[in-house]
């Protein structure tokens, strides 16, 4: 048994690196905002419909298919409908076989067998599937996130097990920002390789972000983390609204640095690489010295390699999750409500410059906001969980959240102070909808086993937060409009509310053994 001074010895001397683990959210976040969140979709949409139509007049639409591999032009059109039937197909039944699996039921196959078939299904469909110019960038993020949560699983184990966690998380930062530096070369047509980058930085982002989370346990003590998180985060916000404020001058007078508005936006882009990579370094540095657990000391570490054993202790979450199923309803409805929510935030500056036809620096203002509003609708929605409880608190932000998609739906062109006020909402339901989420979903998990079942929590997270985005590429495909996209998404928030309306809280908060709070 750990004795209260063997428990002390094991804090001692970790403050010192609170500092620097605060500046890696400062690092990173400037690539999530100015990035993944306003500038990459319009401007690789931009590129694409350039290779596809060639001096394509601005009001007109292009009907022209690009393709990932150029020969698969000449094949028949049966050859990516029959990947795409069978990618489907195969993805329901790997669900449908997990829910058997977590209920116990006996199954002719496992469901691991179900995988191989899926990627291969999945490889065919992107290399011989028509792409339409309009649906090249959601549809990079879906592939960048399915192959992200396949990989973070292994992360976890990679870095349970190395001796210098900082040292990796370096490693994946880098790589991520040097993939964000060539994106200042995405310019002509060359749509695939701003694809490829993107895909590369977002992979690389999510695996640093994993190293950085489990970087937390070894350097706070359990009364300190929501403190020393919360103070990365906020500086995150900080370190990502700064630079995006100074990309949205550059955008928008890109006189001012003797550069076209394309080649402003390639600056910015730039920019949020070199930040990225340069304030990394504080956090490297600054931690070097941080060792990792001892191997001894991890479950089935003597047995297993990283792969197996990271295979293993997912399985043993995933089976345990059964004994508690209003933790698992609560985790299934959250999957859906959450893919709708991180789909409108990657969609929105697309939405807003192909179907409203507003200016970059009228987007980048926009983001800009919704941050810093972001930071009083967490407190607004925290003030309101004290009176009505967590879970009312999410039900009614879904209820919201339905209604900005529709009212999305129909927002006029160019009509910029609309769809100001509806960016006001955005980050009112934003910040609430997800702090309370998280804060809910820790009083169902088990106690003393948190950071496993956010592990897995955060992995299956991954697993099906493209799912927002395929659906939005596909509808605008079908109809060659964004409207209908944008309000395609009311389903994964009317799903995630009828799912949450199942999840007795109070029970799931006994069944983990833990102490109900006093408004449930």
């Amino acid at each position: 048994m750990t004795t209260q001074s063997e428990a002390t010895d094991a804090w001692a001397d970790t403050t010192r690196y609170h500092r620097p683990w605060y500046w890696y959210d400062w690092a990173n976040s400037a690539f999530v905002t100015t990035v993944g969140t306003v500038l990459f979709g319009p401007y690789l949409t931009e590129v694409a419909t350039e290779a596809a139509c060639p001096g394509l007049a601005e009001d007109a639409r292009c009907t022209t298919d690009l393709y990932v591999v150029p020969a698969a032009e000449g094949l028949p059109g049966w050859v990516p409908g029959l990947a795409l039937v069978a990618a489907v197909a195969l993805l329901v039944g790997l669900v449908l076989s997990l829910v058997a699996y977590a209920r116990d039921t006996r199954l002719p196959y496992r469901p691991s067998t179900l995988v191989p078939p899926l990627a291969l299904a999945t490889v065919v469909l992107v290399l011989t599937a028509p792409l339409d110019p309009g649906s090249v960038a959601p549809y990079t993020v879906t592939l960048a996130t399915i192959v992200s949560a396949v990989l973070l699983v292994f992360v976890g184990a990679i870095t349970d097990r190395t001796p210098r966690p900082a040292r990796l998380m370096g490693v994946f930062a880098w790589t991520g920002s040097a993939a964000a530096v060539l994106l200042y070369f995405l310019s002509g047509t060359n749509w695939r390789f701003g694809a490829l980058m993107m895909i590369i930085a977002s992979i690389s982002l999510g695996a640093s972000l994993v190293v950085y989370d489990a970087l937390l346990c070894r350097i706070a003590r359990p009364d300190d983390r929501d403190r020393v998180s919360s103070r990365g985060w906020a500086l995150g916000y900080l370190g990502g609204g700064l630079l995006l404020a100074v990309n949205l001058v550059i955008v928008s007078k890109p006189e001012l640095v003797g550069a076209t508005t394309g080649t402003a936006v390639r600056i910015s882009l730039l920019s949020a690489g070199l930040w990225w990579a340069l304030f990394t370094l504080i956090p490297v540095v600054g931690m070097w010295n941080l060792r990792g657990a001892p191997r001894t000391e991890l479950a089935d570490a003597p047995r297993a390699g990283i792969v197996g054993g990271s295979l293993t202790q997912l399985g043993h979450t995933f089976r345990d999750l059964r004994a508690y199923p209003n933790t698992l309803l609560f985790l299934l409805a959250y999957l859906f409500f959450n893919d709708g929510i991180q789909t409108v935030i990657s969609s929105s500056s697309l939405y807003g410059a192909e179907q409203l036809k507003f200016a970059q620096s009228q987007l980048i203002a926009l983001i800009l906001l919704v941050q810093f509003v972001a930071f009083g609708g967490a407190l607004l929605f925290g003030w309101l969980a004290s009176r009505w409880g967590a879970w009312r608190t999410i039900l009614r932000s879904l209820v919201a959240w339905s209604a900005i998609v529709v009212l999305a739906f129909f927002l006029p062109e160019k009509a910029f102070l609309p769809f100001l006020v509806l960016g006001v909402f955005i980050g009112i339901v934003l910040g609430g909808s997800q702090a309370l989420s998280r804060s809910l979903f820790s009083q169902l998990v088990p106690r003393s086993r948190e950071a496993e079942f956010f592990a897995f929590y955060q992995a299956m997270e991954r697993g099906t937060s493209w799912f927002g985005a395929l659906i939005f590429g596909l509808v605008h495909q079908l109809t060659d409009s964004y409207r209908p996209a944008i309000v395609a998404l009311v389903v994964f928030f009317v799903l995630g509310y009828l799912v949450l309306r199942r999840v007795d809280v109070r029970q799931g908060i006994m069944d983990a053994g833990n102490e109900l709070p006093r408004i449930v």
